[in-house]
C-alpha cells in the first residue's frame, strides 16, 4: 500500500454538498493545500468523487 499526495486545485464553491463533505474529509480546505494519504479503497473512492478539483500524485 503506498502513499498519494492531494492537491486542491479548485475552489469548493457552488459545488454539490457531498461534494465539499469529501474535501472536507480528504482534510483540504485551501486551494494549494495538499495532504498525504495512503492509498487505501476508501481514500480512491472520496478522490473519485472529487477528481475534477484536486490533483493526485503517487509518492
Amino acid at each position: 500500500m503506498g502513499k498519494i499526495k492531494i492537491t486542491q486545485v479548485r475552489s469548493s464553491i457552488k459545488r454539490p454538498q457531498n461534494q465539499k463533505r469529501t474535501l472536507e474529509a480528504l482534510g483540504l480546505k485551501k486551494i494549494g493545500q495538499v495532504v498525504e494519504h495512503d492509498s487505501t479503497p476508501n481514500i480512491l473512492g472520496m478522490v473519485k468523487v472529487v477528481e475534477h478539483l484536486v490533483n493526485v500524485q503517487q509518492s
